[in-house]
């Protein structure tokens, strides 16, 4: 076996920098990167979450539960279901039900650590999960007519 000399090895690293070109495009309010990541959507309805989360803090101590859930409606709800049907299933989605499960905790005044099931049964609000699954039912009885069914095909050619 002959020896190694590692002197005498050049080893040549080529760097290869690609660089991607970011396209950003705006739709109906909805931001769509080249991507598809769907974290610039998700990150636009996250920051005014965030802001009434703080308005439902601020207003607990002086509202109702019942009062503060009506203000949950108007606030966090309205601003959710816009584009779940686009990014409802991307894994940023759990960013919004993160902000979901702050207010419903604000409302019923609870600590941190609290499960939000039996608090959502209780309130009934649908989780973010629920909502978008009953968003894409509802898209999809609403346009049945773009969809081609099963019956108009069969797999088996016979004659009758």
């Amino acid at each position: 076996m002959a020896n190694l000399n590692l002197q005498s090895l050049h080893i040549l690293v080529i760097k290869i920098t690609l660089s991607i070109l970011l396209v950003v495009q705006t739709f109906l309010g909805l931001t769509l990167d080249s991507t598809l990541s769907w974290k610039t959507p998700i990150d636009q309805p996250s920051s005014k979450l965030n802001t009434k989360c703080y308005a439902i803090r601020s207003l607990k101590s002086v509202i109702s539960t019942k009062k503060l859930r009506i203000i949950n409606f108007s606030y966090v709800h309205s601003i959710m279901p816009y584009g779940i049907i686009f990014w409802g299933n991307s894994p940023h989605s759990s960013n919004i039900f993160k902000l979901q499960k702050r207010a419903l905790r604000l409302i019923m005044n609870v600590d941190n650590r609290v499960a939000c099931c039996e608090l959502f049964k209780k309130l009934n609000i649908l989780p973010q999960h629920s909502q978008y699954i009953l968003s894409l039912l509802l898209f999809v009885v609403n346009n049945m007519e773009e969809f081609i069914s099963n019956t108009k095909f069969s797999l088996y050619q016979h004659s009758t």
